[in-house]
């Protein structure tokens, strides 16, 4: 009997032991119970090392409209067991600014991207999400909450796994010279002078060295070497950040004046443990010094040299200063006599642009018809300026083009000079989408209950679209706005959301689509706006089952349930019942051997009267 019991005894202390399995395994997941604005329906996943999304809703529960909001997913969180044990997912913090705003009682459902770190282990992760708003006449964000929880789970990639791999390109990339005007160094000075380099991509970059590439011929690279390294160390250069790069050099002896190309390699890692990466870039300087032999042309003994003008763009520009393919513009060319004491005449300038790679034809041609202009004469060291009206072809690649200019002029001691120089042009072309069929499954709901929303954004032109996001306004819906990425020239992104109806529809039910964008340098474009026709009534009973309309109630799990999670519900049931069973087993024993000993006891007192 004994070991009957204890065989119960050890089977209902396994039950409970399994049933505890879960909470440890969830020991590093945020607790979301306090939160009061923000809220997660279900766990974001991702992979480790690739970029996610982190879902979430957050509700306006003040009588006070927020004209904007601001959410950030920040690096650290309060209140956890430890500052040093919390582990921060993510390359660096985020945070995203919702232009319209969170109406008082409304909600709006929010799409952070970010990238995992790729020395993350595979589990649960908790974050802390800081919410900043504008209400009323605040011209400025003040925080309304210390911070609330949301929850992601994160998992090692497959083989078959696969990113965007335009995305991923742009995570870390530098820019050189942004924002400032050429160094210029004059024989025998010392050129004192740094370059703004920024990081344009979207993660931080980790053990950043910029290696200067040096050169002993003085027509290529123009100052002495006399440092041991040129290079320059970073140990992080953040998403955004322009650091500066500075350089203390003297120009060469040797050297003639003109532009120079310097070259650099940068080396940096994307994680604190990844590969070393590289990218090449340049940056231009300007040197004066001795004029170039080609400025020297030889008599007919061979016995004299005879000097010559140097004619140069002093500086051009363009109106308007964004060329696009297949439009006007106008090329505005400032031509100057560089010499100090030779004049000269009879210019003439033959324009030669660059041939387009898929027609084969010039990029840039003329409206007049004639690539040939003429200056009279420039005295020393004067300028002319020249306006060109041009058109870029259509149909070209958005990217710079070279137009070269051939020079003939006079001088006094020489006639018929001839030089070439040359002037890069960019050109963009216009971003260009449209949408497919869009699908509203069903197109009638009652307040509170959800509609499937499904159609396609097409690229159709011939520039890449970042970032692409998505937002549903109307007075009847609650706003919502989905991430759908970046979208490849000629190839489709799908938004695929669910609209949850707020109020009646009081008009004809349109819902307004507004789809953004940014380009190459992160700037956003010009939204473009579609329409649906979703219909909302109020919520009655006779209407409840469309309360739960396009609801999936059989979610699939992301993954393989465990035994514990499968069978959960009957293990529980089981330990109920064996706790039952034992209380019942206890009760009955406690009351036979209660009986038994008042028996024994009556026994006794019947001995002792008689």
């Amino acid at each position: 009997m004994k070991a009957a019991w204890r065989k119960i005894w050890i089977l209902g202390a396994a039950v409970l032991m399994l049933g505890a399995v879960p909470a440890t395994a969830m020991a590093d997941m945020a607790d979301v119970s306090g939160n009061y604005y923000v809220e997660q329906s279900s766990i974001s996943r991702g992979k480790i090392g690739r970029s996610m999304n982190v879902t979430f809703s957050v509700e306006n529960k003040t009588n006070q409209d927020w004209k904007d909001v601001r959410v950030v997913i920040s690096s650290y969180m309060s209140g956890w067991y430890s500052e040093e044990d919390y582990v921060f997912p993510f390359e660096k913090a985020t945070e995203k600014v919702l232009g319209a705003g969170i109406a008082a009682g409304s909600r709006r459902s929010v799409s952070m991207p970010v990238r995992v770190r790729a020395d993350l282990k595979e589990g649960y992760y908790g974050l802390s999400v800081e919410l900043w708003v504008k209400q009323g006449d605040d011209s400025e964000f003040r925080q309304i909450d210390g911070g609330e929880n949301v929850n992601i789970y994160v998992s090692a990639p497959s083989a078959n796994d696969t990113e965007d791999t335009e995305n991923v390109d742009r995570q870390i990339a530098f820019a050189l010279g942004e924002g400032q005007a050429t160094p210029y160094g004059v024989y025998p000075n010392v050129l004192n002078f740094s370059i703004n380099m920024r990081n344009s991509g979207l993660s931080d970059a980790r053990d950043v060295t910029v290696e200067m590439v040096l050169d002993k011929d003085s027509e290529v690279f123009p100052f002495d070497i006399n440092d041991g390294s040129y290079d320059r160390y970073y140990e992080t250069v953040a998403a955004g950040e322009t650091v500066q790069l500075p350089y203390s050099m003297a120009v060469r002896e040797d050297t003639y004046s003109g532009f120079y190309e310097l070259k650099f390699n940068i080396y940096y890692r994307e994680t604190a443990t990844g590969d070393l990466q590289k990218q090449e870039d340049s940056f231009w300087v300007r040197i004066k010094n001795k004029e170039h032999e080609d400025e020297q042309q030889s008599g007919a003994t061979g016995e004299h040299a005879y000097s010559v003008a140097r004619i140069v763009v002093d500086s051009f520009e363009t109106q308007p200063e964004n060329i696009i393919s297949g439009e006007p513009f106008q090329l505005i060319l400032r031509m100057k006599n560089a010499s100090s004491d030779i004049p000269a005449s009879n210019i003439l300038l033959d324009l030669e642009s660059e041939t387009s790679s898929t027609g084969g034809g010039a990029v840039f041609t003329t409206l007049s018809g004639s690539s040939s202009y003429v200056i009279n004469s420039l005295a020393p060291n004067e300028t002319n300026e020249l306006v060109i009206d041009m058109q870029a072809t259509a149909g070209i690649d958005q990217r710079t083009y070279a137009l070269k200019i051939k020079e003939t002029y006079d001088s006094p001691e020489y006639k018929n000079a001839a030089a070439e120089i040359s002037i890069n042009i960019p050109v963009r072309q216009i971003a260009r989408l449209n949408t497919g069929t869009i699908e509203v499954m069903p197109a009638d709901i009652s307040t509170g209950a959800e509609s499937n929303v499904m159609f396609p954004i097409n690229n159709t032109g011939k520039v890449l679209l970042y970032n692409v996001t998505v937002a549903f306004e109307a007075d009847s819906i609650v706003p919502t706005d989905t991430y759908v990425g970046n979208i490849k020239p000629g190839e489709t992104g799908n938004v695929d959301v669910m609209l949850t109806g707020a109020a009646a529809t009081t008009d004809d039910g349109k819902v307004k689509i507004i789809i953004t964008y940014e380009d190459e340098n992160g700037e956003v474009q010009a939204p473009v706006e579609k329409e649906l026709t979703l219909m909302v009534s109020e919520f009655s009973e006779e209407n409840f089952e469309d309360v739960f309309a396009g609801q999936d109630f059989d979610v699939m799990p992301a993954e393989e349930p465990s035994f514990v999670q499968k069978y959960m519900k009957y293990l529980i049931a089981a330990a109920a019942v064996v706790a039952v069973i034992l209380a019942v087993s206890l009760s009955a024993m406690r009351r036979r051997r209660k009986a038994k000993k008042e028996l024994e006891e009556l026994e006794g007192s019947d001995d002792e009267i008689s």
